[in-house]
């Protein structure tokens, strides 16, 4: 009898252990597998129209980067009272957005900083698409960000007729010392936005895009997700957190159905590093679905939030492809939000 009874406790705790392997697995599957497959092999020969938008790009980067240079008001001439460069970024950015551009000031620390607003389209449903300005203190932040501040500003040009309210907005104040704090530009936004109970169905936030690296091992991830994803660094990356993980979904399968170029998707636990390290982390705080689309920053880029984040350093032709897959995306997403805001 205690033979049996041992027996069959450990086939007991076998079996509990097998479906706590089971649930775990499930989870995770459910957090990463993504829709439709990602693109593998060779990249077909950039388009005319393609080729024109990585000129477009590199040449809003070496603006942002080269001419006007670090973009932070802890600087000198911030504190000497001069126009900060992070002032004269802002007026690049709002001369180029489609106008009318709404400025929604606000003052911290003495100082008055902007988010740029510039609205297309019209609808029962808002997707908004944004990208922080400022750049890491002392840094000309290429990468971070002014790759998606010219993604923000193609995307805004090309986009005429999306079917819906789609918003463009260029963030102040992302980098420390505001990041994830009440001045956080895109936090003042958000809390806009859900004080107006304005019907947002879908966040973008375009955050360090040009970065690409084809080496194997070249690519890394918080443990344990270097299991999961691919070693190279040649993909764009959506990552949301699990209550944006429809949003994941809708936007991956679309960019891996239209367009041949390496794609990753997940939705995690927002704790997880890396996963709320931009501008739609303030979205999730007001209960909004949010995204960042990525190349994952310091995950890839050795010259992450470095003096050497310059233009020389990043690949304006994959850009220019990931750029013009976004516009596909932007187009059915505004398609599937409006249906969906109808329906509530």
């Amino acid at each position: 009898m205690r033979r049996f009874r041992a027996w069959f406790n450990w086939k007991k705790r076998l079996a509990v252990w097998l479906g706590l392997l089971v649930l775990a697995a499930g989870l995770v599957a459910w957090m990463v597998v993504m829709p439709g497959k990602s693109h593998r092999g060779e990249l077909a020969a950039l388009t005319a129209d393609e080729q024109t938008l990585a000129t477009e790009l590199e040449g809003h980067v070496r603006e942002l980067a080269e001419t006007i240079g670090p973009r932070n008001n802890h600087t000198l001439a911030a504190e000497q009272g001069k126009t900060s460069d992070l002032d004269r970024a802002a007026a690049y950015i709002e001369e180029r957005l489609p106008g009318p551009v709404r400025r929604q000031s606000y003052k911290t620390g003495g100082r008055e900083y902007a988010n740029l607003e510039a609205r297309v389209g019209s609808g029962p449903a808002v997707v908004i698409v944004g990208a922080h300005y400022d750049s890491y203190p002392g840094t000309p932040g290429a990468d971070d960000n002014a790759s998606g501040v010219a993604a923000l500003l193609a995307l805004a040009a090309r986009v005429k007729d999306p079917g819906c309210e789609l918003r463009f907005v260029a963030f102040t104040n992302e980098e420390p010392y505001f990041f994830q704090t009440e001045e956080m530009g895109s936090l003042v936004y958000a809390r806009e936005c859900r004080s107006k109970n304005e019907p947002v169905q879908a966040m973008l936030s375009l955050e360090t895009m040009g970065y690409y690296d084809e080496r194997a091992e070249s690519q890394h991830y918080p443990f344990p997700l270097g299991l999961l994803y691919p070693d190279r660094g040649d993909f764009v990356a959506f990552v949301g957190n699990l209550r944006s993980r429809e949003l994941v979904h809708r936007s991956v399968e679309s960019f891996r159905r239209q367009v041949r170029f390496p794609c990753e998707g997940a939705a995690l636990p927002s704790r997880l590093p890396g996963v709320g390290w931009s501008d739609h982390w303030s979205f999730w705080q007001v209960g909004y679905p949010a995204l960042m689309v990525t190349d994952t920053a310091p995950f890839r880029n050795p010259h992450y939030h470095q003096m050497q984040d310059t233009p020389d350093k990043l690949d304006y032709a994959r850009m220019a492809r990931v750029v013009a897959g976004l516009e596909l995306v932007l187009r059915e997403l505004c398609k599937t939000s409006n249906r969906a805001s109808i329906s509530r």
